[in-house]
């Protein structure tokens, strides 16, 4: 998307805003305006043909847009005239029935002559001839609402549909759908494609007597008045939102379809059209999945409340048995452990699939993060492929911050190469650098959770009893001065492009400063002067003020390779004090560019079980639904405050003590080391006892609740509370450490200096108390939840000491 459309459209809903406050609003009067403007421009298209107006005739002709944006006419005419156009559309015969039901709830709801015409000017830059800008405007708007992330949809880049759609290859005689449609892009992009596939040969073919560059005969056939017809028909998209089935018909109907099959319906829950079946199937289905689930039916073949899991699900029982689908999907298909996802990897494994396109992360930006892959199944070439392949696109052709620069690194013309060699049943090889590995569906099967990740399958080198020379770091490391040094006071909360500094935080601000973006054609690796903390930057950012050193690496040494070596052996800390000249001195092993490669491989791909498991650990938080018809009663009538202090000066020996920073936040976990001497403590200290709950009362550790299993002494800002006979201690565990109890909580804060709430306040708050066989259940549950969380943490200390261990192996002999 260009930044025109941004700038034009930002600047129509500035002008709104006084008017129309509310975004919707502002959504319906953006799109209705430019869906009049196409209107006229198709009119005026149409006569400079040779042809008819087709909208714009008879009783609606004076109200073309270019009547009505005449600069002689003034804007209280003006006003009256659109007003009367918005009325007159829905009601006229002469439009086709799709533009009269998208006018019916048309109005303008204000009466500000200035307003509108200040509005028109900015609506006036789109053009018929640009189509897509109406989907891009459309989605935009949505994005800056936010209501694309809460749901999960992201506007699909085109450059990435027309990867997919080259991919799929669909053809004249295919029946084509998108049960996600969104504003219509993969039909456009695969109409678009047979279009060029049936245009004859190009004017430097016919300069070559109809060759094609490699001397084949082109023998494209032009499409017949039947053949356009039938493909009319062949072209239908889904969509649970009103809104973006009008502008996919629109979207449709600039692209020649008068009646476009775009219809609202929800594709997971409704089974109207369960028994249609398709040639091909394209989309990018939404990632979330609603609050409790989706809501289906049993026709599915893998019952799953997810939605991701669903549309896939959905997709391969809709194909024809030689069917074809190109779904880009977010990386938890690929990997997560759960029944339903380890399900569904075996049934693609089993049938269809052929191809896995690792995606980068930053595809989505400035919508998301997410990290994506693509799905390609081929219901007859997965019959003859015993092998399935896996492609990783690392660069896409743009830079992954938010504004989607262009540049020169693009995978995309080499995936689509290899994929297409191996559609053709031929040697894969190495195209333009992009990785790519076949691997065996009976390798894939061995572990049994049928993981879809291509890192996991590379084969590493053996370079363990390898020597390799270790150069000095001036020799193959450079660094990058920043055109400016951004103060920490100009740090924003949102922007277009990140600030990277020396905390340990990824990104520590934002900035719409172009001016001070560090801009490098290869990755960086960031290093904190004072902290040592070591950062991988693969997009332009600005430098926070404070001391970080941009480093460059040479062509001998791949930057994410001597990233990985830093980050791992990292340059040992002496406080807060200037360490880049120790890092200097850093002597770094250099193997061949084909074993770095290797290595960081292997890297990779632990990094991303790492990356996954984190997303379990640090997501996961103990739930509660409270029933409505549960009894109620005070905090203080169920939990007893224990008030029982101890004087460690007067006791000698060991004890386990318990202060704010061993409970971790929102889990409950002790961290660090609890145990100590009594002389090491200086203060009065509370007691507890097994089965006491430590509530943290300070403000930020009002979610710092621990479930005591042993005898010890804690912080006197921890209270000690002790249930009473009919509860069980885990159930008010984890109900003190929901967001609804700590929400109950800050309203009784006091304190400026140390804002911390009072047992007054905390004894009055109104608790449930169900039975204790419920108590019992939902304790249950949450226990087998937390059981699966600390077996992901094990997962990471595991694959953290293989990525250690990985490295180690580069300085043995």
């Amino acid at each position: 998307m260009n930044t025109d459309i941004k700038r034009h459209i930002d600047a129509a809903r500035q002008v709104l805003v006084g008017v129309v406050p509310n975004p919707t609003s502002q959504i319906d009067q953006i799109t209705n305006a430019l869906i009049y403007k196409f209107m006229d421009d198709m009119d005026q298209a149409a006569m400079r043909a040779g042809g008819d107006a087709s909208f714009f005739v008879g009783d609606l002709e004076r109200y073309a847009w270019t009547r009505l944006m005449d600069p002689r006419m003034g804007n209280q005419e003006r006003m009256n005239l659109y007003g009367e156009a918005l009325l007159k559309f829905s009601e006229s015969k002469q439009l086709p029935e799709l533009f009269r039901d998208i006018f019916k709830s048309a109005i303008l709801p204000y009466r500000s002559p200035e307003v509108l015409g200040l509005f028109l000017k900015e609506v006036a830059y789109f053009d018929y001839s640009h189509p897509e800008d109406l989907g891009d405007a459309y989605e935009y708007l949505l994005s800056i609402m936010s209501s694309q992330g809460d749901a999960g949809q992201f506007r699909t880049p085109r450059h990435i549909i027309d990867f997919v759609v080259d991919v799929v290859n669909p053809s004249k005689d295919d029946r084509v759908l998108d049960p996600a449609c969104g504003t219509g892009g993969f039909l456009v992009s695969s109409y678009k494609h047979i279009l060029e596939k049936h245009d004859g040969p190009s004017e430097a073919e016919r300069r070559r007597d109809g060759k094609n560059p490699d001397g084949t005969s082109n023998s494209e056939k032009s499409l017949t008045p039947s053949d356009r017809q039938v493909l009319m028909k062949n072209f239908e998209g889904y969509d649970i939102d009103p809104g973006m089935v009008r502008i996919a018909q629109v979207n449709m109907y600039l692209h020649q379809f008068r009646n476009p099959r775009i219809y609202q319906y929800d594709t997971l829950s409704m089974d109207e059209r369960w028994n249609e079946k398709y040639d091909v199937i394209l989309a990018n289905p939404p990632f979330m999945s609603p609050k409790g689930g989706v809501k289906t039916h049993s026709k599915f073949s893998i019952q799953s409340s997810r939605s991701e899991v669903l549309f896939v699900d959905y997709i391969m029982n809709h194909l024809r048995p030689r069917g074809r689908a190109g779904i880009i999907v977010p990386e938890g298909i690929i990997f997560q452990s759960g029944s339903a996802h380890r399900q569904l990897r075996k049934n693609l494994v089993e049938d269809g699939l052929y191809a896995v396109v690792s995606l980068p992360s930053g595809v989505f930006a400035p919508y998301a993060g997410v990290k994506t892959s693509i799905l390609f199944l081929d219901n007859e070439l997965a019959k003859q492929k015993q092998e399935i392949l896996f492609v990783k696109v690392e660069n896409d052709g743009y830079d992954l911050g938010a504004t989607k620069r262009p540049i020169s690194k693009n995978d995309l013309p080499g995936a689509l190469e290899i994929l297409k060699a191996y559609q053709a049943l031929s040697e894969v090889e190495m195209s333009d650098g992009v990785v790519s590995l076949a691997v065996p569906r009976s390798r894939i099967a061995e572990i049994g959770d049928y993981n879809l990740s291509g890192d996991r399958y590379q084969v590493a080198i053996d370079y363990s009893n390898a020597k390799y020379p270790m150069v000095g770091f001036d020799e193959v490391v450079s660094t990058i001065t920043p055109p400016v040094k951004i103060p920490k006071e100009h740090f924003n909360p949102k922007g277009n492009f990140p600030i990277i500094d020396q905390s340990q935080n990824d990104i520590a601000g934002w900035t719409n400063d172009e001016s001070a973006l560090v801009k490098s054609e290869k990755p960086v690796v960031i290093f904190g002067d004072h902290t040592c903390a070591v950062k991988y930057s693969e997009k332009s950012f600005a430098q926070g003020a404070d001391g970080i050193k941009i480093l460059l690496t040479d062509d001998r040494l791949i930057p994410k390779f001597f990233y990985y070596i830093l980050k791992t052996k990292p340059v040992e800390s002496e406080g807060y004090q200037r360490h880049f000249a120790k890092l200097k001195r850093y002597k770094i092993p250099l193997p061949p560019l084909e074993i770095q490669q290797q290595i960081i491989a292997e890297l990779d791909g632990y990094q991303s079980i790492i990356s996954g498991a984190q997303q379990v650990v640090e997501s996961w938080k103990p739930r509660i639904e409270i029933d409505p018809e549960w009894e109620k009663a005070k905090l203080g009538d169920m939990l007893d405050r224990v008030g029982e202090q101890v004087d460690p000066q007067k006791i000698t020996g060991e004890i386990y003590y318990i202060g704010l920073e061993n409970i971790e936040s929102g889990s409950g976990r002790i961290v660090g080391e609890p145990t100590t001497n009594y002389e090491q403590i200086k203060s009065l200290k509370n007691v507890f006892q097994p089965g006491d709950l430590l509530y943290g009362k300070l403000r930020p550790n009002l979610n710092k609740v621990w479930l005591a299993h042993r005898n010890g002494i804690c912080s006197t800002d921890i209270v000690v509370f002790r249930v009473k006979q009919d509860a069980i201690a885990n159930f008010y565990w984890y109900l003190l450490l929901s967001d609804d109890f700590v929400s109950d909580v800050m309203t009784g804060i006091k304190g400026a200096q140390l804002p911390r709430v009072g047992y007054e306040h905390l004894k009055e708050i109104i608790l449930p108390l169900p039975p204790l066989a419920i108590q019992q259940q939902i304790v249950d549950r949450i226990e087998a939840e937390r059981a699966l969380v600390e077996g992901n943490r094990r997962l990471i200390e595991i694959y953290e000491e293989k990525v250690k261990q990985t490295i180690a192996r580069l300085w043995e002999e």
